[in-house]
C-alpha cells in the first residue's frame, strides 16, 4: 500500500495541543520542549536531513521539489514535476544529497528511484521499481485473512484488497539513509528495507513482517464483514516510514499499518529494530499512532513522529512518552542536541512547516 494513500487519510485524525514535559535526553525533567519555527510555505515536508551549518533539505513530497534552506534563504536543487521527492538523506563524505523519487511514467507504469544531487548535478543512483519488477522480496508475506474458511465469504471490494493474497509487485521508496557504504532505503511499497551500494548495486537487507490484528465483532461489525471473520486474524501490509543507522550499526524502522488507522481501529504503528546482517527485525515499541518517521538522540533514545496523534513522541526501552504536540508531524531528524520536524504536512495551498524542538 502507498504510504501517501495512508498519509493522506491521516488529515482526519489529528488535533493539535500543548507541550508535555518530559524526561530527560542530557535534559532535565521539568525542561519543557519548545518548538521554534524555521520555514514555512512547504508543500508537504514528510522527508527531511539536516547537514553543516544547520542546512536543511527538505523533500517537499507534495510538488516534487527537493530544497535547500540556508537560514532565511532557500533553493530547489531538484525537481520532479508531477511526481513524489522524499527519503533525503545526506552523505557525511561529499558524496552528495540523496532522495528517493516516485511518479508515473508516460506509459503508466511507475517510476521509483534513489537519485542523488551532487554539485548541482541530478543522477539516478538506482532503479528500484525494476528491482521490485524481478524480486519482489515481500512475496514470501501472506496478507489479509489467514485460515479464511471456504465457507466464509468475504463481500468483494473493487477498491480494496482481495481476502487473502501474498505481496504484491509494488515499489514506493519512501525514506533513506546514506552511510559510507551506500544507502538504505525504506520501501512503503514493497514493504522492505534495501540497501544501494555506491556502484548502484541493490540488494534486500529485510522484509518486513505483516502486521496482524484479530477481529473482534466490534471491528467486523463496523467494516460490514461477515461473522464468520470474527476471532480470525488480518494481517495488514507493513509500511515502513523511515530508515535511521544506530551507532550500533542496526537499522531503526517505523512502520505503519497498511491499512485503515481510524478510531475503529487500536493504534497499530511500530517501531523496528533490524539487524542489517541477517535481516531479523525486532519490534521495539508498538501501538503508535501513526509512526512516520523517526531519529536517534543520545543514551538510546528514539523520537518518533505519530501523524494521527499529533504528536511527537520518545521511546526509552520500549516505553513511548509524548513530548510534544503539533499539528501532522512527519520528517523528524536529531542534530546537536535537537530535533528538526517538518509539521502541518498536509496545510492547504501548501504551507507546511519545519521548525525545531529544543528543551
Amino acid at each position: 500500500m502507498s504510504a501517501r494513500n495512508v498519509l493522506v487519510a491521516a488529515t482526519i485524525a489529528v488535533v493539535a495541543g500543548a507541550p508535555v514535559a518530559v524526561g530527560h535526553d542530557g535534559k532535565k525533567a521539568t525542561d519543557t520542549p519548545r518548538l521554534t519555527p524555521v520555514a514555512e510555505n512547504l508543500a508537504g515536508p514528510l522527508q527531511l536531513a539536516v547537514g553543516h551549518d544547520d542546512t536543511i533539505y527538505v523533500g517537499q513530497s507534495f510538488a516534487g521539489l527537493l530544497t535547500k534552506i540556508e537560514g532565511a534563504e532557500r533553493h530547489d536543487i531538484a525537481s520532479v514535476p508531477g511526481g513524489e521527492i522524499s527519503g533525503v538523506s545526506l552523505s557525511r563524505r561529499g558524496h552528495g544529497v540523496y532522495y528517493t523519487v516516485t511518479s508515473a511514467a508516460p506509459d503508466k507504469s511507475t517510476i521509483a528511484n534513489l537519485s542523488k544531487v551532487r554539485h548541482g548535478t541530478s543522477s539516478v543512483v538506482a532503479d528500484l521499481q525494476a528491482y521490485e519488477d524481478a524480486n519482489n522480496p515481500d512475496q514470501i508475506n501472506s496478507y489479509a485473512f489467514q485460515n479464511l474458511p471456504q465457507s466464509c465469504v468475504i463481500p468483494p471490494d473493487p477498491e480494496g484488497p482481495p481476502p487473502t493474497y501474498t505481496g504484491i509487485v509494488e515499489s514506493h521508496p519512501y525514506a533513506s539513509a546514506a552511510t559510507r557504504n551506500g544507502v538504505y532505503v525504506a520501501d512503503a511499497a514493497g514493504n522492505d528495507v534495501l540497501q544501494v551500494s555506491r556502484e548502484g548495486e541493490v540488494r534486500t537487507v529485510a522484509v518486513l513482517p505483516p502486521q496482524p490484528l484479530v477481529v473482534t465483532a466490534d471491528l467486523a461489525k463496523g467494516q460490514g464483514l461477515p461473522d464468520c471473520t470474527i476471532g480470525l486474524t488480518y494481517n495488514f501490509e507493513p509500511v515502513p516510514t523511515d530508515v535511521e543507522v544506530g551507532k550500533d550499526g542496526w537499522l531503526y524502522v517505523t512502520t505503519l499499518p497498511g491499512g485503515p488507522d481510524d478510531p475503529s481501529f487500536p493504534p497499530r504503528g511500530g517501531v523496528w529494530k533490524i539487524n542489517p546482517w541477517n535481516g531479523d527485525a525486532t519490534q521495539l515499541a508498538g501501538g503508535l499512532a501513526g509512526a512516520t518517521n523517526l531519529a536517534l538522540g543520545r543514551h538510546g533514545t528514539i523520537y518518533v513522529s505519530e501523524i494521527f496523534a499529533g504528536r511527537v513522541s520518545r521511546i526509552d526501552h520500549g516505553t513511548v512518552t509524548p513530548l510534544i504536540d503539533l499539528p501532522t508531524p512527519a520528517a523528524l531528524e536529531y542534530d546537536d542536541g535537537e530535533l528538526y520536524v517538518g509539521y502541518d504536512v498536509f496545510e492547504p495551498n501548501g504551507n507546511g512547516k519545519v521548525g525545531t524542538i529544543s528543551w
